[in-house]
């Protein structure tokens, strides 16, 4: 390379420099100085990474001085280049020496960059483009949020989802029995609300023993990193911010803690976007006393947009309770409990309409009055044609039934704010087998008990209740020896024998209290060494942590998990298939979430229920009452909580005094409440709520998109030639993974998200479900989403110069190909990526200006173009400046004109579905009052801010390709 003292040169290795001036000439070495960082750097003449800087006439060029320089004309004396022109703020002609010329200069333009010799590899041209389509497809994808996560593709999970994640400010209960996925359905929700930017700052509050699995489960299924916030969390954040909750977007905490006045208060003005509280069925409420938790939670949702409510046990604190958690989400709705009760009557006949729609029978006379006149303000009879007509396709009759269906959903009941699916309305599920194994009652026991009796006017009922159910707690007391209780218990002899005969399963057991599970755990090691372990309130969460992963490990790991009653809340368990009941808890709902544990969607085994009790003691009454009045072992019931609430008084009457005569009257009445409420259930509230809640065949078609996503192998071989570009180690490691690992020769310095020791990945959903150790790629983990932007936001692949090899076209024909950007300059959360996301234009233009890329297709075309070195292409560019600069001003032309189609399109997509909404939840706001104004406003206000953010779109060039044809 000829050098000469004060020449400008650029790095082609660190454009950050800026411009540089040769200072020294020596021997074969040559000294750079780059004034605007201070830097000096030494290379060899023969292979140094630089570019000289020439620019042409017609370019702007600035001076040392600020003052800009139009070039009429470029000369070059004694090694130096002098540029001739007129000054652009007083209008002078002047010179201006090229060591004189703005250190600062930057070539950011891709214009630019090709113009001064930054070219870069042909390879990379191609990934910069094939990743802006990429994002397109991405933020254009009407599904965005769901297909991320590494989650089951189940539908009513997905359409709950689907459903929720894309309003403004949901606010929701998911209501959803024990087992079918409420956690899943709200991660899914605030990854969508997330992902859109309709939400950036999360609040879940779960009980204390439930923070950690929120955490894990964030992170591991929804690549979600939250922050759990307790005491000492809050004290250490005061040295970032005067309000802790400040210094985190993403927290979890316990309701304890918010119980607190001054982290309330904090809470409070946190400018939360969501907020999520589960175990909500604890949050108890009458008119004259709610409790503190419910009045917590009740400050921070009329101060937080959208809040999610999730509960298994709607009414499991009593129907008021429920109408209470409704009015935290809505209270101008649900205002008055009186008119909430009235208004639930009338479900029954919305119920036995909306199941004639979603059946494919003809439709009775009856339906089709019931549905017109709960349809009154709306035409209904050509749809009530269309399904009634022998003649017509059956797609159509299909369609016409959603239609009214969903008609019928959104006017009436609780659709909106109130998700309840239920077993019988979601497939799947195991059967349940119970086994009860009877044992005579000790002597030890019996002693303890006539003791017991006599000192019984000394107890409270709850006391006396716990030692009837608890006999080993009963003997406690009077053992002053500590003999231990295992010892002799009869159960005990049982669930070694169980075990031993059953080395190979894996077994959950559950007990009420962690003193039992503590002795069962010192049992069953003493006297048979079986491999346990114990899951007890008393435990750090990290201690739980390692307590389930040494039950769950297959090799050498816990044959047995002995839980307290805490074991049955939050924690799933569904890889194994036998439950062992300790004990029985006195409510139905705690067995329920009991046998929930294994009982989930997920569960690929029969679930056996094993009971071990001792005969003629209150622990058989309370079996009896289960199995022969609720069939509580057997199948879920839903009205456990109802039944229990009439029935307690005489239930623990008979649990304390064995009547005979008494426990027959309490089944019998059991069981014919149990079939009222049953009936009453199949026909009311629950069947309306399950139809609006499972999505039916909407929802097995977003599971079909899903799926189809998938099995993309177009997006799988995308993703890795993008980590090949990167510099991404990639090692097969069989069964459909791969590890990743950083390598010394990675574009970039760092890449965010990928860990140093490596990660395992995989492309195939099932692999990802079946070990937790495995990330599940798709176009929406952040792997990914890292990657296109360290691409994109980077000059990376902006330049690029090919040769055509073509006998067909003469030798020396020139294109140019051109990609712009329209991208509208907006806040996430305006949702202008709805209409018009991020979109790459491409122009391929000939030398005489024509476009040729409608014709020309990219892959064939890239196909067929040869890489050449750097510096050949600056001679190439150098060489076709004259001819480029008029084909660039053409390009702008052309990319205008697709640009003005593209906001065209978007303006009339965005005005025809928002209006068709706002018209809609305006229609039904008449008859619905569960749409709130809030809702109606957002839409008004967003079509305003649309219509502002697409007029000021403007039109950036991204990257350039020059191509010449060549015959050699």
């Amino acid at each position: 390379m000829p050098f000469a003292l004060g020449q400008r040169w650029i790095s082609d290795t660190e454009s950050e420099l800026g411009l540089g001036t040769v200072v020294q000439v020596e021997g074969r070495m040559v000294t750079v100085l780059f004034p605007a960082t201070g830097e000096n750097r030494m290379f060899a003449r023969t292979d140094a990474p630089l570019t000289r800087v020439i620019y042409n006439p017609g370019d702007d060029v600035e001076s040392h001085e600020g003052w800009t320089l139009k070039i009429d004309s470029v000369e070059e004396k004694d090694g130096l280049v002098f540029y001739f022109g007129t000054r652009s703020d007083n209008g002078e002609t002047i010179e201006l020496r090229e060591t004189l010329l703005n250190h600062n200069i930057r070539f950011n333009k891709p214009q630019d960059r090709l113009f001064a010799g930054q070219i870069d590899r042909l390879d990379r041209f191609t990934m910069r483009y094939k990743s802006q389509l990429l994002r397109h497809q991405l933020a254009s994808s009407d599904v965005l949020g769901l297909q991320g996560p590494r989650v089951g593709l189940i539908p009513h999970q997905l359409w709950i989802a689907h459903e929720v994640g894309r309003r403004f400010a949901p606010r929701v209960l998911l209501a959803d029995e024990v087992g079918l996925g409420k956690t899943i359905e709200a991660g899914l929700i605030i990854h969508q609300q997330l992902m859109t930017g309709r939400a950036e700052r999360v609040l879940i509050i779960v009980p204390d023993t439930l923070r950690h699995q929120w955490l894990v489960e964030m992170l591991r299924r929804f690549n979600l990193r939250f922050a759990v916030f307790d005491e000492d969390r809050c004290v250490e954040a005061f040295a970032e911010h005067d309000n802790p909750f400040y210094t985190e977007q993403l927290v979890i905490c316990s309701l304890e803690l918010l119980r607190k006045k001054r982290r309330l208060e904090q809470a409070l003005d946190a400018d939360w976007d969501l907020m999520v509280v589960d175990e909500a069925h604890h949050l108890e409420w009458s008119e004259d006393e709610p409790s503190r938790a419910y009045q917590t939670v009740e400050s921070l949702a009329e101060v937080v947009p959208g809040v999610l409510l999730l509960t298994a046990t709607p009414d499991q604190l009593g129907h008021q309770s429920h109408f209470a958690r409704l009015r935290l989400l809505d209270p101008d709705r649900f205002y008055d409990y009186e008119a909430f009760i009235k208004e639930e009557d009338s479900y029954k006949e919305v119920a036995e309409a909306a199941e004639a729609l979603a059946g494919d029978e003809r439709l009775s006379d009856t339906a089709i009055n019931s549905l017109t006149e709960l349809l009154g303000e709306k035409d209904i009879a050509p749809a009530i044609r269309m399904i009634q007509a022998d003649e017509v396709d059956v797609e159509m009759k299909e369609a016409a039934r959603r239609e009214l269906l969903q008609e019928l959903l959104d006017r009436h009941g609780t659709g909106r704010v109130l998700y309840r699916n239920s077993r019988a309305s979601v497939k799947g599920f195991p059967q349940r087998i119970f086994h009860p194994h009877p044992h005579a009652m000790p002597q030890e026991y019996v002693t303890a008990a006539r003791v017991n009796s006599m000192m019984g006017g000394y107890r409270s009922l709850q006391q006396k209740i716990s030692m009837a159910l608890a006999p080993e707690k009963m003997y406690q007391e009077f053992d002053e020896n500590n003999a231990g209780w295992w010892k002799f218990d009869p159960r005990v002899d049982w669930l070694i024998d169980f075990l031993k005969n059953n080395r190979s399963k894996k077994v959950l057991i559950i007990a009420s209290q962690a003193e039992t599970a503590l002795a069962l755990e010192e049992a069953l090691r003493t006297r048979e060494g079986i491999q346990a372990t114990v899951f007890h309130e008393g435990m750090s969460i990290i201690e739980r942590d390692k307590a389930g992963a040494y039950f769950a490990q297959e090799e050498g790991g816990a044959q047995a998990l002995i839980c307290s009653e805490i074991g049955s809340e939050g924690r799933n368990f569904q890889f194994a298939s036998h439950l062992v009941l300790f004990d029985l808890p006195l409510n139905p709902d705690l067995l329920e979430q009991r046998i929930g544990r294994l009982d989930r969607i997920g569960q690929k085994n029969d679930v056996q229920i094993h009971l071990p009790y001792l005969t003629g003691t209150a622990q058989e009454r309370l079996l009896t009452w289960y199995h022969q009045g609720l069939n509580a072992f057997e199948l879920t019931c839903p009205s456990g909580h109802v039944l229990f609430s009439e029935f307690e008084e005489e239930l623990v009457k008979v649990l304390i005094e064995d009547d005979a005569d008494a426990m027959t009257n309490l089944l019998n009445h059991t069981q014919s409440r149990y079939k009222e409420l049953k009936q009453a259930m199949e026909q009311g509230r629950d069947k309306l709520l399950e139809i609006n809640s499972h999505g039916g065949h909407r929802a097995q078609e977003l599971v079909e998109r899903l799926s189809s996503r998938d099995n993309d192998t177009g997006l799988i071989g995308a993703v890795i030639r993008l980590w090949d570009i990167i510099g991404v180690d990639q090692e097969d490691s069989g069964e459909n993974t791969i590890i990743l690992r950083p390598s010394e020769h990675m574009m970039f310095p760092t890449y965010p998200g990928l860990p140093e020791d490596g990660i395992t990945v995989t492309f195939d959903r099932d692999t990802a479900l079946s070990r937790d150790d495995i990330a599940l790629i798709t176009q929406e983990h952040p792997l990914v989403q890292t990657a296109l932007d360290l691409i994109t936001g980077s000059e990376t692949g902006s330049t690029s110069v090919a040769v055509l090899k073509n006998k067909a076209l003469p030798a020396g024909t020139l294109f140019l190909e051109l990609v712009y950007l329209a991208e509208a300059s907006a806040p996430k959360a305006s949702q202008v990526h709805r209409y018009l996301p991020p979109t790459p234009i491409r122009v391929l233009l000939d030398k005489t200006g024509n476009n040729l890329s409608a014709n020309v297709n990219y892959d064939n075309f890239d196909r067929q173009l040869s890489a050449v070195n750097r510096h050949i292409g600056s001679k190439l560019v150098n060489a076709s400046q004259t001819l480029m600069h008029p084909l660039l001003a053409k390009a702008d032309e052309v990319a205008k004109v697709e640009l003005d189609t593209l906001l065209d399109g978007a303006r009339d997509t965005m005005t025809t579905q928002l209006t068709a909404e706002l018209e809609r939840l305006e229609a039904l706001k008449a008859v619905n009052p569960n749409i709130r104004e809030e809702e109606l406003d957002y839409l008004r206000d967003q079509m305003v801010e649309l219509k502002r953010y697409l007029d000021d779109c403007a039109l950036q060039l991204d990257a350039i390709r020059l191509v010449l044809v060549s015959h050699a």
